[in-house]
């Protein structure tokens, strides 16, 4: 009798889950109206240039088949024409950056550059961007916060040092939520970030300015940062790749605060990119010296030696079933490995995944900045006071970072048992994966949201944050588009060290499945 009224509870809770889905949807669907998409590239030759790889570019600058100076002008061009579209930028585009491009193609122009230089510099003279909350030197960084308008960084963080000793050229800073605490972006300051492939739908968050500039093709590449799923979300629902790495691989200093000494924190710091080849080159860059022996990331990656795994859901309650269309990027994704390296993908089983959520809020509570204290920019927020004000229209936040303060006076999850879960499933997929093994994760059970629609459902992000949990590196990959024309996408996950298997897959998934689809080139 137990075991029947069990059944019957679950049966309605997926009744439950899919009936809200189905009125949220069209509900925002009818009140946002006709579907639109960011505008095409109308220049042929300038759409030649803003959607290449950004390792393409570095090496036509390099060999003077295209200046500099004319790739950061068509990435400005293209920022004009969809900032209104996606409304993504924050601060840019700059204008110093087309003064460092003509610097740079003059000094090529004039062989100025010795062979060691330019080794040192990949990515030189090619545009990029990041998002609003990691520090570049002179520039606003408002972290979405109205009290910080106005407010630039002094200094540029350590991956904006990197990228720009790389000859990289920032170009603009994007859009985030407050404090990068939310799953879509929007705040009181700029406003909301749109999907490119439907501007009444979400662009993720907390890196959606990054992931819609990216998809957009307003920038080569950029960096993100992820505590939560704050690159794989918006990767996911832009369709382009991301990918969080190994803790401590990347220092952090300069990104929200951080000063890159964390001992306990689930942030890291990785690039965003249209294409797989570019994720390797800009990862290199990044990484911390100390870590590059320990990373291996010259090691030749043998996919046929690899074994390969999949969980087809996380069965928590809080989440939507995964839906008919994603369950079949996952059965292709398995058929296709199967019969390329000969071997079964096996199936998981991961007790514990279906406390996703209450895993990621108990870890939460260990950072070490305190929400309530960074929303008011030093000053701690009184969550019963802010809700009173948003109740008569005086609050200076959104209701997602009310939703913060909320969540900051509600009950704290159980210490003992939370930890006793995260060793246990972080010993299984250790002793599982191994050196050798490549878990398969579904992004979402559905594609991207109408805009609001997490502000009454959330929980389909703890497919995203488990891994923050676990610390391990995941990298997103588009998986084409589903029958809206909207990006669907997978997770690939490894055990710590072992990022080059998780950017190997990628690349393979990439070659089998296509990638990014331009969001202006879609017929339906």
């Amino acid at each position: 009798m137990a075991e029947k009224k069990a059944t019957f509870l679950t049966s309605f809770l997926i009744f439950l889950n899919i009936l809200i889905d189905n009125i949220l949807e069209f509900i925002l669907g009818w009140y946002f109206g006709p579907k639109k998409r960011v505008q095409k590239v109308q220049d042929k030759g300038q759409e030649l240039i803003v959607s290449k790889s950004a390792v393409e570019l570095a090496q036509l600058i390099r060999e003077r088949k295209l200046k500099s100076y004319d790739v950061v002008k068509a990435y400005f061009e293209r920022v004009e024409v969809v900032k209104l579209q996606i409304n993504a930028v924050v601060d840019g585009p700059f204008s110093d950056a087309l003064e460092e491009a003509t610097q740079i193609d003059r000094r090529l122009d004039n062989n100025e550059y010795s062979e060691s230089e330019l080794k040192s510099k990949p990515f030189l003279g090619v545009p990029f961007t990041t998002k609003d909350s990691t520090a570049v030197a002179g520039k606003l960084q408002t972290l979405g916060l109205v009290s910080r308008k106005s407010l630039k960084a002094e200094e540029d963080a350590e991956c904006i040092r990197l990228m720009k000793n790389s000859g990289a050229i920032i170009i603009a800073t994007s859009n985030v939520p407050e404090i990068n605490m939310w799953c879509e972006t929007r705040n009181n300051l700029i406003g909301q970030t749109n999907n490119p492939y439907d501007l009444r739908r979400s662009a993720g968050g907390s890196s959606g300015g990054e992931a819609a500039l990216i998809s957009s093709c307003c920038t080569a590449f950029g960096l993100g940062t992820d505590i939560g799923g704050s690159i794989r979300i918006p990767a996911f629902k832009c369709g382009i790749f991301g990918h969080k790495p190994t803790k401590f691989a990347v220092d952090t200093r300069g990104c929200t605060f951080r000063t890159g000494k964390e001992e306990q924190t689930m942030m890291v710091v990785g690039p965003m990119t249209r294409f797989s080849r570019d994720l390797m080159p800009i990862f290199k860059v990044l990484v911390r010296p100390e870590m590059v022996q320990k990373l291996q990331l010259d090691l030749p990656v043998d996919l046929k030696k690899l074994r390969f795994f999949y969980i087809p859901s996380n069965n928590s309650k809080l989440c939507n079933p995964v839906n008919h269309e994603t369950q079949m990027v996952m059965y292709q994704i398995r058929r296709h490995f199967q019969n390329s390296s000969g071997k079964e993908v096996q199936l998981l089983k991961l007790p514990g995944i279906e406390y996703s959520h209450k895993l990621w809020r108990y870890w939460m509570t260990q950072e070490t900045s305190e929400f309530s204290k960074l929303l008011g920019n030093g000053t701690k927020v009184n969550p019963f006071l802010e809700i009173l004000k948003k109740l008569v229209g005086k609050s200076e936040f959104t209701m997602a970072a009310i939703y913060g303060l909320i969540n900051s006076v509600l009950p704290p999850e159980k210490e003992e048992k939370m930890r006793e879960i995260t060793s246990k499933m972080k010993r299984i997929l250790k002793e599982v994966l191994g050196d050798d093994g490549v878990l398969f994760y579904h992004s979402s059970p559905r594609t991207a949201t109408f805009h609001y629609y997490p502000l009454i459902k959330f929980g389909d992000i703890s497919y995203f944050s488990i891994f923050n949990v676990l610390q391990t590196p995941t990298t997103q990959v588009p998986m084409g588009l589903d029958s809206n024309g909207m990006p669907m996408g997978i997770q690939v996950v490894a055990n710590e060290m072992n990022d080059r298997l998780c950017l190997a897959v990628a690349g393979e998934l990439e070659r089998a499945f296509g990638g990014w689809v331009p969001p202006y080139n879609i017929s339906n």
